[in-house]
């Protein structure tokens, strides 16, 4: 694409420009700004200075989690802990709301979060995952590992800036990781629930990481924070500060590549407080995002801070396809902006739920 410019209006009333061509998108103003290289993914963000963070309540939707489908059979039967509730009678968000919903959605926004249950849940996925390449926003996805074929690892090795595959089976995990890595998808993730229950079952994948050849080129396992929601409000306890800094100690000391949900980065921290590098390793950990940097869209085209606030902390969400302007309505509206500094206030730790 020809290089483009937008001309955005910030919280304060300052203005940001955002400039981007087929390799680079940028966004400058007086102290919020970025660059994302749309080809390896690097993405860096500052404020005034490169050692400045900047302004967090004037931070635009970088990233933007859209739930196309709760379509899903699960794995082998439905997931015990699925706070979706999703099940094979849900619903999908067809391609041309798809549509209406990325031409709202600001130019700032690098890449979409795409939730489905069942790769082949949603008859549109891969138009969607099409439309996204071609408006210069890179898709990602999470699967299950389950009901997929060659064709559906091939596009998404093709298609896809990166791929996480949650555990609920070793075997259809580790098999999808392999499938993906070996089609050259370097940003092929596991992505694990942590809970007490599923404590002993997270260090044995640790294990696997080190020995499995199928893991070989695996980029990271991402640890989930529980959340007591939908089907997890049962059953599952938070896992203790104690056993979460085992894992923490045992992926280091192993220099297995770890990653966290941004609901859990103070946990992290907390884990790695006595290490001699904590100052460098805290430089990667991002707290919760949600309205400063992030935003969730359902299957409805509602918007929430986050998907564990739909019908939780928010009863009700902010239709993005019948708004007009995203920013003015949804982004800058006075629901959106009191969740954000109401989450900044208590330091980006989650408002909502325990972690």
């Amino acid at each position: 694409m020809d290089k483009t410019h937008h001309k955005l209006k910030l919280y304060n009333g300052d203005h940001a420009i955002v400039m981007e061509d087929d390799n680079i998108k940028t966004l400058g103003s007086h102290n919020y700004n970025f660059i994302f290289n749309k080809k390896n993914g690097f993405f860096v963000r500052w404020g005034k200075t490169k050692d400045d963070d900047g302004d967090l309540e004037l931070g635009l939707p970088e990233i933007a989690d859209i739930e196309i489908s709760t379509v899903c059979n699960g794995v082998k039967g439905l997931c015990k802990f699925c706070y979706k509730e999703n099940n094979p009678k849900g619903k999908n968000m067809s391609f041309e709301t798809f549509k209406i919903i990325l031409g709202k959605l600001p130019p700032t926004v690098t890449q979409i979060a795409l939730g489905i249950g069942n790769i082949d849940g949603n008859p549109d996925l891969w138009k969607i995952v099409d439309y996204c390449v071609s408006k210069g926003v890179i898709p990602n996805i999470t699967i299950n590992g389950a009901r997929m074929n060659d064709e559906s690892f091939d596009k998404i090795a093709s298609f896809m800036g990166a791929c996480a595959v949650s555990k609920y089976d070793k075997d259809v995990t580790y098999r999808a990781v392999k499938e993906l890595t070996d089609r050259g998808l370097k940003q092929t993730n596991i992505h694990f629930m942590l809970s007490e229950e599923t404590f002993d079952d997270a260090m044995e994948t640790l294990d696997d990481i080190k020995k499995d050849k199928r893991l070989s080129k695996l980029n990271a396992i991402v640890f989930l924070s529980l959340k007591t929601k939908g089907c997890a409000k049962t059953g599952f306890l938070q896992l203790s500060q104690d056993k979460f800094k085992q894992l923490v100690d045992k992926a280091i000391e192993n220099n297995i590549p770890i990653g966290f949900d941004s609901c859990g980065s103070l946990k992290f921290l907390k884990a790695i407080e006595d290490r001699k590098n904590y100052e460098s390793m805290a430089m990667m950990v991002e707290p919760c995002e949600a309205t400063i940097y992030s935003t969730y869209i359902s299957v409805d085209g509602a918007y929430f801070p986050c998907s564990f606030c739909e019908n939780e902390d928010w009863k009700e969400g902010l239709s993005v396809i019948k708004c007009k302007d995203f920013l003015k309505d949804i982004w800058y509206n006075e629901k959106t902006i009191n969740f954000k500094k109401r989450l900044i206030k208590c330091g980006r730790d989650c408002p909502i739920y325990k972690i």
